[in-house]
C-alpha cells in the first residue's frame, strides 16, 4: 500500500488540498453542490491512482482533475440546453447580490479564462504553470488573466 491509500496518507492529502480544490471548483462550477461532487471525484480519483500520483504536483493534478471533469460536465449540458445552476452566500442582501453578480460575470467568463484567473488567484500559480496545464502559452496565460481580472472589476 502506498503513501496515499494508507489511511493517515489519504487523509493528510485531503485535509491540505481539499479546501483549495473545493475553492477552484466553486469558482469554475458557480454552484456549491456542483463543487462538492467535483471535488469528491478528484479525491477519488487520486484514491483509485494510488503510487502513480506524484505527491510533489498533487494540488495541480486535483485542480487538473477537477477542470477536466467540469468541462466534460459542462459539455453535456451544453448539448441538453441546460445552465448550470448559481448559487451565492454571504451575509446581507448587499453581499449577496454583490457576489452573485460576480460570480455570474466569473461563470460568462470562457472556461479557460475563468480557470486560468482562479489558478493564478487563488491559488498563487505562476503564469509557465498556468499554461502547461491549460496547455497555452505562458503570455496567453498573463493576458487572460489580466482580462479577466478587468472584466470581474467592472462589476462593482
Amino acid at each position: 500500500m502506498d503513501v496515499v491509500q494508507s489511511a493517515g496518507g489519504f487523509n493528510d492529502l485531503y485535509r491540505d488540498h481539499s479546501r483549495a480544490v473545493y475553492r477552484f471548483a466553486l469558482g469554475l462550477s458557480g454552484s456549491a453542490a456542483e463543487a462538492d461532487d467535483l471535488t469528491a471525484e478528484a479525491f477519488l480519483r487520486i484514491w483509485e491512482a494510488g503510487n502513480r500520483v506524484q505527491l510533489s504536483s498533487v494540488r495541480a493534478y486535483l485542480l487538473t482533475i477537477v477542470r477536466n471533469l467540469y468541462r466534460q460536465q459542462w459539455r453535456r449540458e451544453r448539448r441538453r440546453g441546460e445552465m448550470p445552476e448559481v448559487v451565492a452566500g454571504g451575509s446581507g442582501q448587499d453581499t449577496r447580490d454583490e457576489l452573485r453578480a460576480v460570480l455570474a460575470e466569473l461563470q460568462a467568463l470562457p472556461e479557460v479564462d475563468r480557470a486560468a484567473l482562479l489558478l493564478h488567484v487563488e491559488h498563487e500559480l505562476p503564469y509557465n504553470e498556468i499554461a502547461v496545464m491549460l496547455g497555452i502559452e505562458a503570455a496567453t496565460a498573463r493576458t487572460k488573466v489580466h482580462r479577466a481580472r478587468e472584466r470581474l472589476r467592472s462589476v462593482r
